[in-house]
């Protein structure tokens, strides 16, 4: 694949339920260690083409292409294995186990062929040490051996991205994971996620704190009912009359801590 060729290529997207079109004709490419907002309400269709570029959907209509490959159709476990990384609005660790062993299982997913060969693949001292590794990029390794249901809300979503990079994503999908976190969590998600793009990770994050995906993204695309309805810089999107009118109403783009 060129250097210069979009490790993600959606085009024509759309998936209907029924008589509901939840995602209708949107394309967009996302370039290598670039970060790419999607935003838009409640009920625009982010989660839904998260779910077909993840694999949990078929598309209706049109393509995806993830490092030159047509993609849509295959199965979740199929894109994990081809480096698609993704986290969850609402955040579920294995509760009853450490935060090293969270890591641990998702490092030992490829191995996966039974229950017998589950025990055997991820409980061994290799995954220890790089769960270990991966704590420490995320900043939680001192809590490699608290139990991770313990945690507050912040360190969750910290170890699901750690859970995340246990696959050796090229690409993270990142749904809402801002949501909930205090200014100080907030500050450390923002400086992780950034250097995991400066690392070379593509990232495409859905995010309803304007402030933080404006600030994050290097390009976003906005949606509206399901189609696309704008595309651009930060910048040129916050300036959107479209934009402005359709989620912000009168008082402007910066007014808004949430609403996109």
């Amino acid at each position: 694949m060129p250097d210069n060729a979009p490790i993600l290529s959606v085009r024509n997207l759309s998936k209907r339920f029924g008589g509901l079109h939840a995602v209708e004709s949107v394309s967009f490419d996302l370039m290598n260690g670039e970060i790419l907002g999607l935003l838009g309400p409640n009920g625009a269709g982010k989660t839904t083409c998260f779910n077909m570029i993840s694999g949990v959907y078929t598309p209706t209509e049109g393509t995806i292409h993830f490092r030159g490959r047509r993609t849509d159709g295959l199965e979740p476990h199929e894109m994990a294995g081809l480096g698609v990384g993704r986290t969850f609005q609402i955040v579920r660790p294995f509760a009853a186990m450490t935060v090293a062993e969270n890591v641990m299982t998702a490092l030992g997913q490829s191995n996966y062929t039974g229950l017998h060969a589950l025990v055997r693949a991820w409980n061994t001292r290799a995954a220890r040490l790089r769960a270990v590794e991966l704590l420490e990029r995320v900043g939680l390794a001192v809590l490699a051996d608290r139990n991770a249901g313990q945690l507050p809300l912040g360190d969750h979503r910290r170890l699901e991205i750690a859970r995340s990079l246990a696959l050796s994503p090229k690409l993270l999908l990142l749904d809402e994971s801002f949501s909930g976190l205090r200014h100080e969590e907030i500050g450390v998600m923002e400086r992780l996620i950034r250097s995991l793009s400066e690392s070379g990770i593509s990232i495409l994050l859905i995010e309803h704190n304007m402030k933080v995906a404006m600030s994050l993204s290097h390009r976003v695309v906005v949606l509206d009912h399901g189609r696309k309805l704008a595309e651009g810089s930060p910048a040129d999107v916050a300036s959107n009359p479209d934009v402005i009118e359709a989620y912000l109403g009168k008082g402007g783009i910066t007014d808004a801590a949430v609403g996109l």
